[in-house]
């Protein structure tokens, strides 16, 4: 019997289970039927009440869109903060042009002062642009010197002759100021000789420079145990007077004793003298442009020759050592010992 009701039960499992999936699958089937957006099991809600419930439209006028852009976040670029200082406005450096002559009679010392001199204006910040001139020769020892200083340069070579050594160093002048002039190259230019000495101020003093400037400098002759003072005497700024090499020179009383390294100019004077209130007339059919800045230097008592540094142009910030004289006597000894070995 017990075993009998076992298996009644098995028989009807299969049988319940095959009835709820009939009942399932032909609720399914007729509710596929059923039109869409409506339940089978809804709830009775009144027809009259469902506008309440339903969205309403909104009219989007100007007003609306205008306040609301200006509730909008400002653009980077539009930001502007009333107490922040602008930025200042930054002035490029002024150009500094050094020419610096070299002499064809001792080529040796002048590459050894040279670089020197290199080592000076390698502290410079730039712009710079450094300016040798030396006399044709057969030596590239000072083409190399130039190219490892690591400064902006360019090299000009002089293919005349001369006997005379001041001579030869105005005409190597000349010459750089006449690759200034076809370059235009616009800038403070300086003589730099090589056996002068600077403190690193005189070149940020250049820059200020607008015409024409000078300065006091101190010549220290060789073999001799003083310092002579050359150049301007000042009154802050302005140039009164000048200092006398010889008391009992009567020449020094008619053109200044000013040394080509005590002062230096605006090279647009080279090419547009008449921007600076000069005529075009001062420079002569050669075109000597040395000899027109020289010129306009001894006659210069505008305004616009200024003494540096401003504050007080007595202070010194460059020295001279007079190395003209022992150079002279060196290589005059030198050929004497030549001629006497059979060396010409």
């Amino acid at each position: 019997m017990v075993s009998l009701e076992r298996s009644r039960k098995k028989v009807m499992l299969p049988k319940k289970f095959m009835v709820h999936f009939s009942l399932c699958f032909v609720m399914g089937f007729f509710t596929g039927f059923a039109p869409t957006g409506k339940s089978i099991f809804h709830s009775h809600v009144d027809s009259s009440n469902r506008s309440e419930f339903a969205p309403q439209p909104i009219e989007v006028s100007q007003k609306t869109t205008d306040f609301n852009r200006s509730w909008r976040a400002p653009t980077p670029s539009s930001v502007v903060h009333k107490h922040e200082k602008p930025w200042p406005q930054l002035k490029p450096r002024t150009l500094i042009i050094i020419v610096t002559p070299t002499s064809t009679k001792l080529p040796i010392q002048a590459v050894i002062f040279l670089t020197r001199l290199a080592n000076t204006i390698k502290l410079v910040p730039q712009p710079l642009l450094w300016i040798v001139v030396e006399g044709q020769t057969e030596s590239s020892e000072l083409s190399k010197t130039l190219r490892n200083t690591g400064i902006m340069y360019r090299h000009l070579v002089s293919k005349e002759n001369f006997t005379d050594l001041e001579a030869e160093l105005n005409h190597q002048r000349n010459l750089a100021l006449k690759h200034i002039v076809h370059h235009r190259l616009s800038g403070i230019v300086h003589f730099a000789e090589l056996s002068n000495v600077y403190d690193l101020e005189f070149f940020q003093q250049l820059r200020y420079i607008q015409v024409f400037g000078t300065w006091a400098t101190a010549l220290l002759a060789a073999n001799r145990n003083k310092v002579i003072i050359e150049g301007a005497v000042c009154d802050s700024s302005q140039v009164i007077g000048w200092h006398l090499r010889n008391m009992n020179n009567e020449s020094d009383t008619i053109t200044p004793p000013i040394h080509i390294s005590s002062f230096a100019f605006n090279s647009s004077i080279l090419w547009d003298p008449e921007r600076w209130g000069r005529t075009s007339s001062l420079q002569d059919t050669s075109q000597n442009s040395i000899k027109f800045v020289k010129q306009v230097v001894v006659e210069d008592d505008e305004p616009n020759f200024k003494g540096i540094p401003p504050e007080d142009c007595s202070r010194i910030l460059l020295w001279r050592f007079n190395f003209h004289a022992l150079t002279t006597s060196n290589h005059k000894s030198l050929t004497t010992t030549s001629k006497i070995n059979g060396k010409e």
